[in-house]
């Protein structure tokens, strides 16, 4: 499990409640507590699947680039996710143990539906949804 969604939501929350001003990394960083420096990596990302944009140099940071209602949960974790939602096994079972030899793709099978169903559910969702918890 990574912390991508997490970080990613917060950014688009805090600029969601920015009302379309320029909110700097620095900003962000100290709401969520991490590295501006991570903050601007997740910024990138978020301005690539069309969440952002960032106005540069001075004075300079992101604001939301559509409206909050417009803006899926369940597309933002697909432009964020990276690993298997559940963890994947970092070592090769034994091939001669019947249930080793077949472990991984089940696995597979069923991290593969989890996903499914936690996009599913997120894609209900929009991030003016998720904002309004905090009004």
């Amino acid at each position: 499990m990574n912390s991508r969604f997490p970080v990613s939501l917060h950014i688009l929350t805090l600029l969601d409640g920015a009302k379309g001003e320029v909110v700097s990394s620095d900003f962000l960083a100290g709401s969520i507590n991490i590295n501006p420096v991570l903050v601007r990596k997740e910024i990138v990302n978020l301005r690539k699947y069309g969440f952002v944009e960032s106005k540069e140099g001075k004075g300079g940071g992101s604001f939301l680039a559509k409206h909050a209602g417009e803006i899926n949960l369940g597309d933002v974790y697909k432009a964020v996710r990276s690993d298997h939602i559940l963890g994947q096994n970092k070592n090769e079972p034994n091939p001669k143990c019947p249930i080793g030899r077949q472990i991984n793709e089940h696995l597979l099978s069923l991290y593969n539906d989890a996903e499914k169903a936690l996009i599913e559910n997120l894609s209900k969702q929009t991030l003016a949804d998720f904002a309004q918890k905090f009004k």
